[in-house]
């Protein structure tokens, strides 16, 4: 082989006396992808999270719910088993998400309109879209409900 670099390829790397060589890990950096918009991807995933939209309840529903919330009053020192269905308004776009709790009832605050687990879950009154447990089938009965 005869070539213009011939004389210097068999030779090692030259080091500098004045600069150590850099670490790989702040070599590799360099190269490291760059985002020009910081937050875009946080933006989009933000855009695509789905929210549900708040339902109307019929009279009907609200009737019951009502009913159940009379019943719970009542009994509320036996700390019912329930589960609630409510909706969360979500805090950064419109709509939110129905959630299910289900716990032993320590309270109902009618001042503050809230549900309180023995737990310290607080689920407020108006949210509520759903309430079941074995206690409302064995309090109906006894009150003379139906359903």
């Amino acid at each position: 082989m005869s070539g213009k670099y011939d004389s210097i390829l068999h030779h090692g790397r030259r080091f500098s006396p004045k600069h150590p060589p850099v670490p790989n890990y702040e070599r590799a950096a360099q190269f490291a992808p760059f985002s020009p918009l910081n937050g875009f991807e946080d933006a989009v995933d933000e855009t695509a999270r789905l929210t549900d939209s708040r339902i109307e309840l019929a009279d009907g529903r609200i009737d019951e719910l009502d009913r159940r919330l009379r019943l719970l009053a009542e009994h509320v020192t036996d700390t019912p088993e329930i589960s609630v269905t409510y909706f969360r308004p979500d805090c950064r776009k419109a709509g939110g998400a129905y959630l299910t709790v289900t716990g032993s009832l320590k309270k109902i605050d009618m001042y503050v309109r809230t549900l309180v687990f023995t737990d310290r879950t607080s689920i407020p009154i108006d949210s509520i879209i759903r309430l079941d447990g074995p206690v409302f089938a064995l309090w109906g009965r006894a009150a003379g409900y139906t359903g």
